[in-house]
């Protein structure tokens, strides 16, 4: 059912779109269709991507009258003059999703999830189209990557058209998931946007007929294009992530790879497609090789100090989906002691008492308060968010972002002391529309940056928080984020007190709002995101230093912080330009 309301228009969640109201491993039955590239992606996403897309393919020129006229792209490079910048027409999130969701989809048979979590194809049996996706450079030697001093394990994705320099220690897919980090068994994909051909062909081709579990959000129509899309592939199997509350999505990017070696996970923010591993700044939270417990051990065995293996466990059980409860017992097989960062997640319900510190920003609060330690004039320490969605967040500052969020973000330690809501500032940084331009994809970047307008009109105080992207430390600052990170610094920018990498935007729906005078928290969507603290790397300072240079071998306990610190406030033009975006921009992408 399509309601309007201050979020926009959406498309409410009933009880028929999956089956039997279960988060189960589905298998679809319905034909491949066709599409040509310049007509859409053809894997589901947002009218914003799609919109995106279409320029990219298909560029505008506008002329005095204008009146825009259909050109064809430079072969060299497309015009990024005139594209225009998309903008969603939802605040909720999300980088991905469409505004509303079409009627519901053709039946599609459900294959038993038992048959789907081991069976294996032969490599004849691929699609013919299944052929190798070509990469810039060779796979790179990643044992030398993880053995190369970086003890967060936290990593940037590789960038095409930047300086190769700046690509050292940063990841593709395709390094992810190579052989060289073990011999693959079966695997399970957690995410957003999917484009099931494109994934497959990032595997190693001795991998491609492995088990695959891919855990996703679709409903109705985008549903059985997804199913359309798994079709040809007999190892894939698809778990439907229950959403129950109006507007949530499943938002997680998660790998979870058992290997005849071991367990991995890796957390990271990239969507399955082509174009998030390309030109945008993404991370990726890679953990060890967990090793296998000696049979007979107790399954809570092999917890680490940050309790990460029965918080991954607890949020994989909040799916109810017998899918991943196998992948429960496979987590309970393995070590994970060697873990060294918290897991951050959000999952949808409404929830009180002791269940509202498990998940979103009280579960943030939660850890920064047993595990953060004080620093001399906290108050001081300004707090940075940065994202690549807005969500709403209500009339003024005091109904969620500084009042509950804040209270968060600022945590540290068991301190009784009560902030007021002017102690602490708060930064956060969102591309200008001047960045997108100059970005390597052009306009068409502001595809994954949604922002609505209807939202942004009614919270203009939130742009005064406003900073611009600026990455020349990672050589990044063309390459437009889709990472989404939160972190408190020290007032000279040079110290870190806590870190955070995750999927979760600036929104109500990713971290929760409390209801009922703050007895009750209620959360919309799936996020996933790992916390850095000092006290886990063997510091005792209650802060890391801020890496100088991401290039350089400085002591290895710097934090490499992705983009430029201090960031610099949306200022004369830059203030301008995102008033164009919110205005000028908008009504160029939905009236033509």
């Amino acid at each position: 059912m399509l309601e309007e309301s201050e979020h926009g228009k959406w498309t409410v969640s009933s009880s028929d779109e999956s089956e039997d109201g279960q988060a189960d491993c589905e298998k679809p039955s319905t034909s491949l269709p066709q599409q040509d590239k310049s007509s859409g992606p053809h894997y589901p996403c947002s009218e914003a991507r799609k919109a995106a897309h279409k320029r990219k393919y298909s560029p505008l020129e506008f002329h005095s009258g204008n009146s825009p006229s259909e050109v064809l792209p430079d072969p060299k490079r497309i015009s990024q003059e005139g594209l225009g910048w998309c903008l969603s027409s939802s605040d909720e999130e999300e980088d991905c999703k469409g505004e509303k969701k079409r009627g519901d989809a053709a039946a599609t048979s459900v294959r038993p999830e038992e048959d789907c979590a081991h069976k294996e194809i032969a490599n004849d049996e691929l699609p013919l189209n299944h052929k190798s996706a070509d990469l810039s450079e060779k796979v790179q030697d990643t044992w030398d990557l993880l053995d190369g001093g970086n003890p967060f394990r936290f990593f940037l994705t590789k960038v095409k058209g930047i300086k190769s320099k700046y690509n050292r220690g940063a990841l593709h897919i395709k390094d992810i998931l190579s052989p060289l980090f073990g011999t693959l068994v079966s695997s399970a994909q957690f995410n957003y946007c999917i484009d099931v051909e494109w994934l497959i062909k990032q595997y190693p081709e001795e991998f491609r007929n492995k088990p695959l579990l891919v855990v996703h959000g679709e409903k109705r129509e985008s549903k059985a294009d997804l199913h359309d899309q798994a079709k040809p592939y007999k190892n894939v199997c698809l778990c439907q992530a229950k959403l129950d509350i109006a507007f949530g999505t499943h938002h997680t990017k998660m790998m979870l790879l058992c290997y005849e070696e071991g367990l991995r996970v890796v957390i990271h923010t990239s969507n399955l497609i082509e174009d998030d591993w390309y030109q945008k700044t993404q991370g990726i939270w890679l953990s060890p090789l967990y090793p296998k417990l000696p049979p007979g051990t107790l399954g809570s065995a092999g917890e680490s100090r940050t309790n990460f293996k029965s918080d991954l466990i607890t949020y994989l059980m909040s799916y109810k989906s017998p899918a991943l409860s196998e992948w429960v017992e496979i987590i309970k097989q393995h070590d994970l002691s060697e873990t060294s960062v918290y897991l951050v997640g959000s999952t949808p319900g409404r929830y009180q008492n002791n269940e509202k510190e498990k998940w979103g920003h009280l579960k943030l609060r939660k850890l920064l308060k047993d595990h953060a330690a004080q620093v001399p004039d906290e108050d001081s320490w300004p707090v940075i968010g940065q994202f690549s969605s807005i969500g709403s967040m209500g009339t003024n500052q005091s109904k969620w972002l500084c009042s509950e969020f804040r209270q968060s973000l600022v945590t540290l330690g068991n301190s009784a002391k009560s902030l007021t809501n002017q102690e602490i500032p708060i930064n956060l940084i969102y591309p200008t529309v001047d960045d997108v331009r100059q970005s390597l994809e052009g306009y068409p970047a502001g595809g994954s940056l949604p922002y609505s307008i209807q939202t942004a009109q009614k919270q203009l105080w939130l742009h005064s928080y406003f900073h611009k992207w600026s990455a020349e430390i990672s050589g990044r600052s063309h390459a437009m984020p889709h990472i989404k990170t939160y972190m408190r610094v020290s007032p000279d920018f040079q110290k870190v007190a806590w870190f955070l990498v995750t999927s979760a935007n600036l929104s109500k729906a990713a971290w929760g709002a409390l209801e009922k005078s703050g007895a009750q928290l209620m959360i919309r969507s799936y996020e996933l995101g790992v916390l850095f603290l000092p006290s886990e790397f063997g510091l005792d300072t209650g802060y890391f230093q801020v890496k100088e240079n991401l290039l350089s071998d400085e002591p290895a306990l710097s934090f490499p912080v992705p983009y430029d610190l201090p960031p610099e406030k949306y200022e004369g033009k830059g203030k301008v330009s995102f008033s164009n975006v919110v205005n000028k921009l908008n009504k160029y992408i939905w009236e033509t």
